[in-house]
């Protein structure tokens, strides 16, 4: 009896493991979308009646590390009928600016190419992301729209457009010039600003910085912000010390998400700002990030606040 009892809770157990694999899995993986080694992209199809919305993860590391894994991450969305994506890109030490962000906004656009067999609602899709997945997503979601109607290539003719995004610890601004008056020297230590350049470091950056300086401004989002920009939320840690303590603190510095709040407001832009516990800044609308991508994924309220 004993032997048999231990023999169905091994059984169980399998099935409970081989479960748990399938519910992880993606239902695509390693998908090309570019033409570049690292354009590839999981994703994970949610099920549910009419096409699902999407909600598309960047992740981070100063666009010169990282990978789209993600453990765990697509449960709580299919749970809720939406469908999960994770993209890799180029790094900025093999393909400097606009490469990883470019290569962002054509995964989107690819997402959309395949929205009829992937069952994919193109009007429902939502970015999230990290540090450098954080500056690509705000970017994407303020920057004018890329699809270019009369490219040969259909991909390309899809928008760039995305209905929100929900970031954290995110760069509003890679510009030197302006990102060191906000938060002192030690922000200007941390490599993704020199490195977004071609330039091995910040003193090169520094020394041909009217050479690079078109490139700072276009990919600051700060500087793309308009009144008819998707909603956005933004949360940070709650070290608001000034100047910044170091490369890692100011990278991600909290200050990133005032001013662009600040920026938002004054414009009309429906932008949320969490910082810490709250103390500091909080949205009276939603209490963090994953009710904001639920909001805007399921069709609830929006209204800023």
């Amino acid at each position: 009896m004993k032997q048999l009892l231990a023999m169905l809770l091994i059984l169980a157990s399998n099935q409970w493991l081989a479960a748990q694999a399938a519910d992880t899995s993606p239902t695509h993986a390693n998908v090309a979308y570019g033409p570049h080694k690292p354009n590839v992209l999981d994703i994970w199809i949610a099920k549910g009646d009419g096409p699902r919305p999407l909600h598309v993860y960047i992740h981070g590391g100063g666009w010169t590390v990282g990978d789209k894994f993600r453990k765990g991450a697509q449960s709580i969305w299919l749970a809720k009928g939406i469908s999960y994506a994770a993209i890799n890109y180029r790094h900025t030490p093999q393909a400097p600016l606009p490469a990883p962000v470019h290569d962002a906004a054509r995964a989107i656009q690819f997402l959309r190419s395949m929205a009829a067999e992937w069952n994919i609602d193109k009007n429902r899709i939502c970015l999230s992301g990290g540090s450098a997945g954080a500056c690509t997503s705000m970017w994407l979601l303020c920057h004018n729209d890329l699809a270019n109607p009369e490219s040969k290539d259909p991909v390309l003719r899809e928008s760039t457009r995305v209905s929100g995004a929900a970031v954290s610890g995110g760069q509003t601004s890679i510009d030197p010039k302006q990102i060191e008056p906000w938060l002192g020297p030690n922000v200007l230590k941390h490599r993704m600003i020199n490195m977004a350049v071609g330039e091995q470091t910040i003193a090169g950056a520094l020394k041909n910085y009217d050479k690079h300086k078109p490139l700072y401004l276009e990919f600051s989002a700060y500087n793309h912000v308009s009144k008819d920009d998707p909603p956005l939320f933004m949360s940070y840690g709650g070290d608001m010390t000034l100047p910044s303590k170091n490369a890692g603190h100011g990278i991600h510095h909290p200050v990133y998400g005032v001013k662009m709040k600040e920026k938002a407001d004054r414009v009309g832009m429906n932008c949320h700002l969490l910082i810490g516990d709250g103390t500091v800044s909080k949205s009276d609308t939603y209490k963090n990030a994953n009710e904001f991508i639920e909001a805007i994924l399921l069709g609830e309220k929006t209204d800023a606040k």
